[in-house]
Formats: C-alpha cells, sequence, structure tokens
C-alpha cells in the first residue's frame, strides 16, 4: 500500500514566507504566498487567496524556492571505494541503499534527478523510480539510465583488475554503431527514460595540457542519438576534452557532462543546439580532497583549477548550464555545495539557482511543468533561510521541502 504522505491533502494550503523567488525575473516578492491544491500551485505573489478550509504553514524568515534539481546523480553509489562496493555488494543490497539515497536527496530539497547510470546494477533504478512514482518511498521525480554504455577496456571496464578473475564493468558493453543500437533498445525496454554514454577516459594532465582519448566516433554517436529519437528519446555524455566533445555536439546530444574544456566550435554548436554543459565540480573537488597520494591530489586540484577557468569561457559564449554534482562517491544530501561552486567559478546565484530548477527542468523533459513557482506548475517547493541571491549556500541549510504537494520535510521555524 502506498504510504500516506504520499497522497497532498484534499484541503488546499497556502505557504507563507517572507521571501517568494520569482525564478525567471530574479525579482523576490516580499513577502512571498503560494496557494497549493492537489499537486498543483493555483497562485503564486504577495497575497493569495484563502479558500475555505485552507491550511496556513507559516515558514518565518525564510524564502520560497522551486524544488532543486541535480541533473547528474547516481543513486547507486556510496562514499567509499567506487570500484569495490560494486563488487562486494549485491544489485539487492546496492538498490536498498538507493532507496535511502534518493530519500537524503530529497530531504535536503532536491525535488527532481537525473540518475546517470547504476554503475553495474543493471535496471534497478526502474524499480526505484517506479516505487517513487507509486507513493511506495519518498525520493525525487527521476529519469534514469539504467546501466551507463562503454567500450571493451573503456572508462568503466574494470581495467585495474586481474583479467582471469572475469571482473564485471560498471556499464554495459557496446563497441560498435550496430552494437550501440541494441544496447539502447534493450536499455529503453528494461524502463530507462535517456541513454548515457561514456565518451571519453581516463583522463590525464600532463605537462599542463589536458588529455583524454574518445570512445566512440561521431558516426556511431550519431547513430545513437537517431535511435534514441526514434522513440522520443534522448543521448547524455560522459565527455571532458577535444575533439571528442565536439563530436557529442554534431550528433546532437541533450547534455555533455563534466565538459571540462570545450573549444570554440563546440561552444558554439553547444548555444545553437541548447545542448547543456553539466560541470559536477563537487565530485571534482571531493577527489582532490580524497587523493590517495599528495601527487594525485595535485593531479586533481590541476584538473578543478583548469575546469574553473574553461568554465568561464563557457558562461561568456552562452553555453546552456544545468547544475549537476555527480553525488554518490560523496554523501546523497550534500550536493547543494554544487551551486556554491558554480558562484565560485563565475556565475552569478541568480544564474545557479537558474542552472538547478529552470534548466534543469528543461534538460529532464519536464519544462513547464516544475522548475519554478507559478499556476498550474506542480507544487514542488522548498523554504531556506536568508536570501539565497546574496548568500547561495543557504541552499546547504534547506529546512521545508514539499514535491507534488505533499510536505515531506518541514522543520519548526521562528
Amino acid at each position: 500500500m502506498p504510504v500516506a504522505s504520499a497522497q497532498p491533502p484534499a484541503h488546499p494550503i497556502v505557504l507563507h514566507a517572507a521571501r517568494l523567488l520569482e525564478i525567471e525575473s530574479g525579482k523576490l516578492l516580499a513577502p512571498g504566498e503560494l496557494l497549493v491544491k492537489g499537486e498543483q500551485i493555483v497562485e503564486a505573489g504577495s497575497v493569495v487567496a484563502r479558500p475555505s478550509g485552507t491550511e496556513f504553514i507559516d515558514l518565518g524568515d525564510r524564502t520560497l524556492l522551486p524544488g532543486l534539481i541535480d541533473a547528474h546523480v547516481h543513486l547507486f553509489l556510496h562514499p567509499g571505494a567506487e570500484d569495490m562496493q560494486t563488487i562486494e555488494e549485491s544489485v539487492p543490497q546496492r538498490t536498498i541503499l538507493a532507496v535511502l539515497a534518493a530519500r537524503d536527496d530529497l530531504m535536503a530539497g532536491f525535488t527532481a534527478e537525473r540518475d546517470m547510470g547504476t554503475e553495474g546494477a543493471g535496471s534497478a533504478d526502474t524499480a526505484v523510480r517506479n516505487a517513487i512514482n507509486d507513493g511506495l518511498i519518498p525520493g525525487p521525480r527521476l529519469r534514469i539510465s539504467g546501466n551507463a554504455v562503454d567500450i571493451l577496456g573503456g572508462h568503466e571496464d574494470a581495467n585495474r583488475y586481474n583479467p582471469a578473475q572475469r571482473v564485471l564493468p560498471n556499464a554495459t558493453r557496446a563497441n560498435n554503431a550496430a552494437e550501440l543500437v541494441d544496447v539502447i533498445r534493450e536499455q529503453f525496454k528494461e524502463g530507462a527514460d535517456f541513454i548515457k554514454i561514456y565518451e571519453t577516459g581516463d583522463d590525464s594532465f600532463v605537462d599542463g595540457r589536458f588529455s583524454t582519448p574518445y570512445q566512440y566516433t561521431e558516426a556511431e554517436l550519431r547513430t545513437a542519438v537517431e535511435e534514441a529519437a526514434r522513440v522520443g528519446r534522448r543521448i547524455a555524455v560522459h565527455a571532458t576534452g577535444e575533439p571528442r566533445t565536439l563530436y557529442a555536439a554534431r550528433a546532437g546530444v541533450a547534455s555533455i557532462d563534466h565538459a571540462d574544456q570545450l573549444s570554440d566550435e563546440t561552444m558554439r554548436l553547444m548555444r545553437e543546439k541548447q545542448i547543456f554543459a553539466v560541470p559536477a565540480f563537487t565530485i571534482s573537488e571531493h577527489f582532490a580532497d580524497h587523493a590517495s597520494t599528495p601527487s594525485e591530489a595535485k593531479r586533481q586540484r590541476l584538473l578543478v583549477d583548469l575546469h574553473g577557468q574553461e568554465f568561464h569561457k563557457q558562461l561568456a559564449a552562452g553555453v546552456p548550464i544545468a547544475a549537476g554534482s555527480d553525488v554518490g562517491p560523496f554523501s546523497h544530501g550534500t550536493q547543494a555545495r554544487e551551486f556554491v561552486l558554480m558562484v565560485k567559478y563565475g556565475m552569478t546565484p541568480l544564474a545557479a539557482l537558474q542552472a538547478g530548477t529552470l534548466h534543469g527542468a528543461k534538460l529532464l523533459g519536464w519544462e513547464h511543468q516544475i522548475g519554478a513557482l507559478k499556476s498550474g506548475y506542480l507544487a514542488d517547493v522548498i523554504a531556506v533561510p536568508g536570501n539565497p541571491l546574496e548568500d547561495v549556500r543557504v541552499l546547504q541549510q534547506v529546512a521545508f521541502v514539499m514535491k507534488g504537494g505533499v510536505v515531506y520535510r518541514s522543520i519548526q521555524f521562528k
């Protein structure tokens, strides 16, 4: 049976706070109110109607915001040795942990997410998404990809182990265009909403130069994009450098995730085709802070600094940006750090918020449904202390979470 809290109450709810952010314009309403009925927002403004039987929730000196959207998560990973957990933990155990991760992300204010590969757990994310949709467990709205797709000897092919042990890869193998089509069809059959492809890896940084080998040709990526489009779906790629990111942009993928280094031509195509870059700064910071050796820490910090410099160029070039943290190797529910880092590396707080709301909604295919506090939109709402346009760090202090008209978190306000 669905849990009782999975259904919005029959009576209307008014949310009141000191401020409400109109995310498209950046205008702050003071005070701010929302009238919610069922799953949807009915009215937003400084003062809204109060129909008979309305429940009034006063959130005090807080700012009402759309629910946050993380466009790059790994529900099936947790802190620790990433390669070992996929070997030592069974898929049922990893699925239970993924359920807990989804809950933690929701409670931190992330009401929608894109899961970028189960890292060897196959289509187990289908079950997690469906259980959330059916109201059986709490979690964000999910777009899922099942296993990511990789080549023999590629980025996620267990390359560091004794070959005689035949350690399974953390992705599904496809070595050419025909195999890509087969794998894509199988992934969609098993419930995937989109396909994630590893286009580059492993990265290296030698003598001040960034380099990474490609895995699929432009023609192969184009075949993948066309096959996904045949059923109205899209491709996302893990791609960090040139000319591999250019192959992806020319092929017409939905997003280039990580996007450490992009050429002028790649950025031009991404702007024209509205292909999102998803920077995932938080995972890079995590790897730098938790490197196994001083030399590895130095290498990771060089890569982070390079990405920050390149990010300035991408912003100047008008590349669309969606917020995505790559959470999993670091603790779920802590990924609002991504907004802090996007501001550190050149975004305004408003632009960072738009990347994690409006742009995320568009990338996930939920444009005009979530990502803003507007009449007719789903009631995915959070509240944070203070003013996030002045200090984006307040996104790390979410104390109220509503998804689809259901209150999942509400800490007492003074």
